[in-house]
This record gives structure tokens, C-alpha cells and sequence, in this order.
């Protein structure tokens, strides 16, 4: 008899286990991919809620810091009508907001404290005695200068205007370069027109870069600069002996949110003329300057590195703060784009932004609030500044 046992026959026998390991097997795969999926939608959800808080917090603080601006504005305007004279933190005139195609003018806050400081400085110009009028304008120091080498008018903004006896930056290049200088700088300005100011000559009333040429050249009447000193200044200058017009401007105008030019990237153009952006103010003013008085020669200052401040709150610097018209940098490239197109002209550059020296690392030391010039600051701007000049007068030296 035969024991050995039998091979079932096909289709019968023992189940197949092997189908049913895989079974199982891909059951508790399915499983691990359907938790992973779970776990990925937790993340991302997780990550959506963490974005959306962050979001909704910056929006708060955003609608904080306008909400703020908008309360300093009122207050400046405020200060306007009474007939004071008015800086925003560069010592520049603070501009209404703007309408329509422009954004709400913002960042006037971060700089309160030095806001005040120009403020105070402007209401003690306008109280001159008689007996003191020259002692207190830099025409002082000019008048011991019985033989000087060249003239220089300087205009520009409270960079040039502040600390004008003995310390000022233009004091300092008329000495360096012995030189008889006219500082028609005012503290509170800017190089353009601000939103709702006109440039019909019969009606004009702006303190602007464009208003002092103007007024050099005749086609403004010189009374919008009484209370300045620019305004006795002006009158004793004869313009025709003038070696070089330096002219300063350009923080002011990015903070009062003035476009830096007409033309967009993409070819377009703003709803916005000449006089009302920082470049085409610059353009003006270096062509009636250039056209009434062809033999002087016209040094343009781009603005030089800042820090910007909200209180104690650092908000960004030349390089990264942009209030809707582009960074400070770029405002000092249009001031670099103004002299690529009339070099050939006698204008020239002193690209304060890049060359002076002055940038995160030396802030500490040159800028006093992040913007105004310490007194080593004004020394080192002076210097730099004057070597140029000289550099120019005496090419063979």
C-alpha cells in the first residue's frame, strides 16, 4: 500500500497563502500613506494658521504706524496754519496727503524728536536785530575773506542749513576751499513741488529747490523766502560772480513720498509733471541755473546713506526702506541720472550715497539721529566734499 500522500489536484487543497500576506501587506501600507496624508493636511494647516496670524499682526501694526502718521500730519498742518515754520525729520516741509493715484504720506513720525529740533531752529531765524543781521548769517565769516579764491551759493535742505556758523558743512567747505559762499539752504524743503502746490509763477508761494532758483533768476518774486535767511542772502549775492551752485537735496523728498521721476520701468508715465517729482525738479533746476548764468558750474549732492526710526523702532535704511517711489538709493541714482544728462554741461556729481563715507557701519558716528550730520559727520562731508572742488578748480595742482 502506497502512503505517500497525494498532490491535491488542481483548483483544490490547502488556500494560498501567500495572496493573503499580500493583502494584509497592502492594507497596512494604504494605512501609513492614508496617515501621512492626514499628518501633511495638519501641516499645512497648521502652517496656513501660523502665515495668517502673522499676516493679520503685520496688518495691525501697518494700520498702528498710518493711524500714528496721520495723527503727526494733523498736527504738523496744524502748526503749518499758524504760520510756523515747518520741518519734517530731515528738517524738510512735510507735504498734504496725496490723492488719487498717490498713497497717504507716511514714516513722519519715526523722526519726531529732530522734527522738533529744525521746527525750533526756523522760528529763531526769522528774529534778527539790525546790529546782529550780519554776525548771525553766514555772510559773517565771508566778510574776512578779502580775497577769496572762489564763490560758491549752496541750496539745499537742514543738511546744509543746520549748525551754519562754525560747524556748518558750507562754513567748513569756505574754508577748506577759501571761498566766499552764499548758503540759501532751508531747513523743511524739498527738490519738487509738493502735491497741491502750483508752478504758475504769478501764484507761487513754495520754498522748494525750483522756488529759490526761480527767485535767482527773476521769475519769482524773492518775498516767499522773508523769514529766511536765505532771503537777506539772496539780495547782497551777485550771482554772476558765482563759481559753482551746489545743490543738496533728496531725503526730504523720499520722505514726503515725492516720485523720484515721471517715467515708470515699464515705459509708462505717471499722472504727475516735471516739477512734481525729485529727478525732474533737479533737471529744472540745473538748466534755468545753467541757462542764466552759463560760466558757473553746478555740482549736484545725492543724498548720502540713512537710518530711519519710528520712536526706538528701527524701520529700515537707505537700502530697504521704501515708502512707495522706491528706496533712498534709488532717489540718489535719479540725482545720478540728472548729471548723466547734463554733464557735458559743467555739472557735476558728488554721489554722497556711495563716496562719503557714511553707511551702517560709520552711522554711529556720522549721523546723529540717522539722518542729520553729527559734527564729525559734517567734517567728513565737508572734506570730501571741498577736495572735489579744489580737485576741479585747480585741475593742474
Amino acid at each position: 500500500m502506497d502512503y505517500r500522500e497525494k498532490r491535491p489536484e488542481k483548483g483544490t487543497g490547502r488556500p494560498n497563502r501567500t495572496g493573503r500576506g499580500n493583502r494584509r501587506r497592502n492594507r497596512y501600507y494604504g494605512k501609513i500613506i492614508l496617515l501621512g496624508v492626514m499628518i501633511g493636511f495638519c501641516v499645512l494647516a497648521l502652517i496656513e494658521i501660523i502665515y495668517g496670524q502673522a499676516k493679520l499682526r503685520l496688518e495691525n501694526e501697518r494700520i498702528e504706524l498710518e493711524e500714528k502718521n496721520a495723527r503727526a500730519l494733523q498736527m504738523l498742518e496744524n502748526e503749518q496754519n499758524a504760520d510756523k515754520p515747518l520741518d519734517t525729520a530731515q528738517g524738510e516741509k512735510v507735504t498734504e496727503p496725496k490723492t488719487e493715484n498717490s498713497k497717504e504720506i507716511t514714516g513722519l513720525t519715526e523722526l519726531d524728536a529732530v522734527t522738533r529740533k529744525d521746527s525750533e531752529e526756523a522760528d529763531q531765524q526769522p528774529a534778527q536785530s539790525e546790529e546782529g543781521t550780519e554776525s548771525d548769517m553766514q555772510a559773517a565769516p565771508e566778510e574776512e575773506k578779502e580775497n577769496p579764491d572762489m564763490q560758491i551759493v549752496f541750496l539745499g535742505d537742514s543738511i546744509l542749513d543746520n549748525d551754519r556758523e562754525y560747524d556748518g558743512v558750507a562754513y567748513l567747505i569756505s574754508k577748506e576751499c577759501n571761498a566766499k559762499v552764499y548758503n540759501l539752504s532751508m531747513g523743511g524743503t524739498t527738490a519738487a513741488l509738493a502735491a497741491g502746490e502750483t508752478g504758475d509763477y504769478k501764484n507761487w508761494d513754495s520754498r522748494c529747490l525750483l522756488g529759490v532758483v526761480n527767485v535767482i533768476t527773476g521769475r519769482v518774486d524773492p518775498s516767499i523766502l522773508d523769514g529766511y535767511k536765505a532771503a537777506d542772502l539772496i539780495k547782497e549775492c551777485d550771482f554772476t560772480k558765482t563759481d559753482y551752485f551746489v545743490i543738496e537735496y533728496g531725503i526730504n523728498d523720499f520722505l514726503a513720498q515725492i516720485p523720484t521721476s515721471r517715467y515708470l520701468p515699464n515705459g509708462d508715465r505717471r499722472n504727475e509733471d516735471e516739477e512734481h517729482t525729485y529727478g525732474g525738479a533737479l533737471n529744472q533746476a540745473v538748466r534755468k541755473l545753467r541757462d542764466a548764468y552759463p560760466e558757473s558750474k553746478i555740482i549736484l549732492i545725492a543724498p548720502h546713506y540713512c537710518q530711519f526710526f519710528n520712536g526706538e523702532t528701527f524701520m529700515g535704511d537707505g537700502y530697504t526702506l521704501d515708502y512707495g517711489y522706491g528706496t533712498l538709493i534709488e532717489y540718489a541714482r535719479a540725482c545720478g541720472y540728472v548729471y548723466e544728462q547734463n554733464k557735458e554741461e559743467n555739472v557735476l556729481l558728488y554721489n554722497a550715497f556711495e563716496s562719503s563715507g557714511i553707511d551702517a557701519y560709520t552711522a554711529d558716528n556720522y549721523l546723529e539721529d540717522g539722518i542729520h550730520l553729527t559734527s564729525e559727520g559734517r567734517h567728513k562731508y565737508a572734506e570730501d566734499l571741498s577736495r572735489r572742488i579744489l580737485k576741479d578748480f585747480y585741475p593742474e595742482e
